[in-house]
């Protein structure tokens, strides 16, 4: 590993740091994330390192949450990820040493690494290099994904994912849009691409009272996903306002700040139709 001195910005990275904490701008050097290219991965820009999750996949995981994203989801929970310049420029060389120290507890315990955002695709070079370093140190990988930016993943760069979370927010192209800001096409393409391979995914579904919770879109997400038998499970992620304050910090529009967090019935109700839709659901 290289014995260089950190960077400013990396030697101000709080690994103790976490998803709920909220990023200043600690790279203002960064580039723009609208057209990033990142293929050798020599350095990233990072949110924050959780280790001890057990909602990022299979088991207790570490989680590094990568900044950067292209969409806009109304109910963003980390809208400080969405800017490459609000992340801490971390070397490749730091980051697999943070791995390194925490791999064998890990390795114990059955647990494995996940990487989100964000979106790790954004930093496709920089996400490759630590989830094959995660595999050489015998730990389970995962990718947390809107998909969006899916052909940016390579054959290659999905050898090293046992497991990819991805999110398909809506099955009404309209709705997505509205949701997110972008297109649904891509999403699906690589859904198919992921079930052509056979690479195991669990689909998460954010569900939003009043925005997401239309019985035809979920229906639409059932009978995409049903057919797909490397899907294991759709899971059901009610809305919550853990991330409000995050906007009112940044000086962002917070369209969802009179929705009410997704109840327990409404959440059964959901897991139920996906259910009935042919899907393994919870």
């Amino acid at each position: 590993m290289s014995t260089q001195a950190p960077t400013t910005s990396e030697a101000g990275w709080d690994v103790s740091s976490s998803r709920h904490d909220l990023s200043s701008t600690r790279s203002p050097e960064a580039p723009e994330t609208e057209g990033y290219s990142d293929q050798e991965g020599a350095f990233g820009f990072v949110h924050s390192l959780e280790t001890g999750s057990t909602v990022d996949g299979p088991g207790v995981r570490a989680t590094l949450f990568v900044s950067g994203c292209l969409l806009r989801c109304q109910y963003c929970h980390n809208p400080d990820t969405w800017h490459l310049k609000r992340g801490t420029r971390v070397s490749i060389d730091t980051a697999l040493a943070r791995l390194a120290d925490f791999a064998p507890a890990l390795r114990r315990i059955g647990g494995g690494l996940t990487i989100s955002g964000g979106e790790p695709l954004v930093q496709v070079g920089f996400s490759r290099r630590v989830f094959t370093a995660a595999r050489s140190l015998g730990l389970h990988t995962a990718l947390d994904t809107s998909g969006y930016l899916g052909a940016r993943a390579d054959d290659a760069y999905l050898e090293q994912v046992n497991l990819v979370l991805l999110d398909i927010k809506s099955g009404d192209p309209a709705t997505y849009r509205r949701v997110t800001g972008v297109d649904l096409a891509p999403t699906l393409r690589f859904a198919e691409r992921l079930a052509a391979i056979g690479k195991p995914v669990w689909v998460r579904y954010v569900l939003v009272p009043g925005l997401t919770d239309d019985r035809a879109n979920i229906r639409a997400v059932a009978r995409f996903v049903a057919p797909m038998h490397n899907v294991e499970w759709v899971e059901v992620l009610p809305f919550h306002q853990m991330g409000a304050f995050k906007y009112k910090a940044l000086g962002l529009d917070y369209r969802l700040a009179g929705t009410p967090p997704a109840s327990p019935e409404l959440a059964a109700w959901v897991v139920a139709q996906f259910r009935e839709g042919g899907c393994r659901a919870r």
